[in-house]
């Protein structure tokens, strides 16, 4: 009698166990995989790939092309982008620009901003030929959607995620037209390759033809997916001038206009138990680094995800452009996010 029971209650524990491990899994299928450096089912956003730089050019005034080789470096597809991270530790995101097919090969370039945060004058003076670069796995979510037809619009260094949806769209049979707009003609990337499509491409140098004429968004055909990558009001515009607005793919590399106005919140420490005030005028990464100075970061804008943490209370109004939902359930980006209410617990 006493045997039976023991097996009873043994089976018993190993069913509640199995049970547990698998809502676990419900809620997040890669785990515990991702703590492995290359999860069998994929590679993991938080692997360091290392590629050598085998050229640098400038196909237009401030704006360098680098093209990288590396047998390590995952498959990717149009719309994809790579973080990289700088000399300094500086992490930025640069979309992909090269052919998908040309494995071991990866294309970005980069607009050199003079008033920016220091990334680009960073990469333009010391991401030279030659030099090791080191980055993430591709991300893509400007993913290109199969369709007949498409409907593209870029501005400036906004090209570089068109270019190979450019590609796999002609190769297809799609039908598509791309609006390009710059501020001149020479700060305007890849117009020689543009030019091999023709009457599809159509150029709006804003020296020349000022702000680029977005009247032909309001007749795209019913179920033809609108691209567009560029400013934040380019982007705005073309959002506004489709009919529909859920036909519309962003891809963005800053934070979109927040939903509303910013108001300050507490943020527990967990593990000392100290409280912090965070204002409405600041991130809580800044505030958390006033009581944690080596709280690590590096973007500022809810891209790399340096500075996620885990929330262990509280209701997160969640900023970023990185997360998945099942990572939103437990950890925010404390760069960009903010609490929904008056207060988060951070395992900090």
């Amino acid at each position: 009698m006493r045997r039976a029971l023991t097996v009873t209650a043994v089976a018993g524990a190993a069913w509640v166990a199995k049970r547990a491990v698998s809502r676990r899994i419900g809620k997040s299928p890669l785990w515990p995989l991702p703590a492995l450096e290359t999860p069998v089912s994929g590679y993991s956003p938080r692997r360091t790939l290392r590629a050598l730089i085998v050229s640098r050019e400038e196909p237009a005034a401030g704006v360098v092309r680098l093209t990288v080789e590396s047998p390590e470096l995952p498959a990717w597809a149009p719309g994809a982008h790579v973080d990289i991270t700088l000399p300094s530790g500086l992490v930025r995101q640069y979309s992909l620009c090269g052919d998908p097919a040309d494995s071991g090969r990866y294309t970005i370039a980069i607009r050199l901003i003079e008033d920016g945060r220091g990334g680009s004058r960073e990469a333009h003076a010391q991401l030279v030929e030659g030099a090791e670069l080191e980055l993430r796995p591709p991300r893509n979510r400007f993913e290109l959607v199969p369709a007949a037809s498409y409907a593209f619009v870029a501005g400036g260094i906004g090209i570089t995620p068109i270019l190979p949806m450019l590609r796999a769209a002609t190769a297809a049979g799609a039908d598509w037209t791309l609006l390009y707009g710059g501020r001149s003609r020479a700060s305007m990337p890849f117009l020689a390759e543009l030019a091999a499509y023709g009457d599809r491409v159509t150029l709006a140098p804003e020296d020349e033809t000022g702000l680029p004429d977005l009247t032909a968004l309001a007749s795209v055909r019913p179920g033809t997916p609108v691209y567009c990558c560029g400013p934040e009001p380019l982007m705005a515009a073309v959002t506004a001038a489709v009919p529909d607005p859920a036909a519309v793919h962003l891809e963005r590399f800053a934070p979109a206009a927040a939903p509303g106005p910013a108001k300050p919140f507490t943020v527990e420490l967990h593990r000392s138990g100290r409280e912090i005030e965070v204002g409405a005028d600041e991130s809580a990464l800044a505030a958390v680094r006033r009581e944690l100075p080596a709280t690590p970061y590096s973007c500022e804008q809810g891209f790399c995800g340096t500075c996620q943490h885990r929330v262990l209370a509280g209701e997160v109004d969640h900023r970023d452009e990185l997360l998945t939902d099942g990572e939103r359930e437990d950890s925010m980006l404390l760069c960009v996010s903010r609490a929904k209410g008056d207060r988060l617990v951070l395992d900090l």
